[in-house]
């Protein structure tokens, strides 16, 4: 049976869905069925920075309903073994979809595969209680801003109140000489806030953000220092 992983972030712009990506392709890498599925729904973009967004007929809101399979909705990434997206509904309104539809689409991936990832949109409202529904455990996106932390922790709250008890959070985009300046929270400061544990941090790079503008997950460039962060990121992750 397999697990259900939310990656949510508190506030917008914080590198959740390249994350999300990136996580992903990092398990399937390591030899795991993987699915991502993308919530975001009116504002999808998982399925760019997978470079799969010519491939997208049917996405979660028609699988949820039943207008199409399961099975039709399951994008495969050909770069990697079992690496799956479930792209969000770009033109549709969530309002007809249910947490019982998402709990429900979770219990059978989880049949077939070992890791579903829920990219979750922005913020504590109505599209994250969806995007919650089946979920196993959370990972709260974070960057060391004053703003951000805040809402990870407000985001970890409402977590609390959704009944998701594992959880760790990641500091993105973190740059070190700015942090040394005092102009942000520091590391420890971020963990003194926050009560889950930390999984990992992020250095700020430019070649994540190039490659995700690529559609490729930077982690499929073997031997380099992001590779080896995202996997010991995603081995404390699915130990949640």
């Amino acid at each position: 049976m397999g697990k259900v992983i939310l990656v949510a972030s508190g506030k917008g712009g914080v590198g959740k869905t390249v994350f999300t990506a990136n996580a992903g392709a990092a398990l399937a890498q390591k030899g795991y069925k993987v699915v991502l599925i993308d919530m975001d729904m009116g504002l999808r973009n998982l399925d760019l920075c997978l470079g799969l967004e010519n491939k997208v007929v049917y996405d979660v809101a028609d699988a949820m309903t039943g207008l199409c399979r399961i099975k039709q909705a399951l994008i495969r990434d050909r770069r990697f073994d079992e690496l799956y997206l479930i792209s969000a509904a770009h033109h549709r309104d969530k309002g007809d979809l249910t947490p019982l539809h998402m709990k429900v689409l979770c219990e059978k991936l989880k049949e077939k595969f070992d890791y579903i990832l829920v990219d979750s949109p922005a913020g504590i409202g109505d599209g994250l209680k969806l995007a919650a529904a089946g979920a196993d455990s959370a990972v709260i996106i974070t960057t060391p801003e004053h703003v951000a932390v805040r809402d990870a922790d407000m985001l970890d709250r409402v977590l609390n109140e959704l009944g998701i008890k594992n959880k760790c959070y990641v500091v993105n985009k973190v740059k070190a000489e700015i942090m040394g300046m005092g102009i942000v929270p520091t590391l420890r400061e971020i963990a003194e806030l926050l009560k889950p544990k930390m999984a990992g941090i992020i250095q700020y790079d430019d070649n994540i953000h190039i490659a995700a503008n690529s559609g490729i997950p930077v982690v499929i460039k073997k031997g380099t220092y992001i590779e080896e962060n995202f996997n010991n990121i995603v081995d404390r992750i699915i130990t949640l």
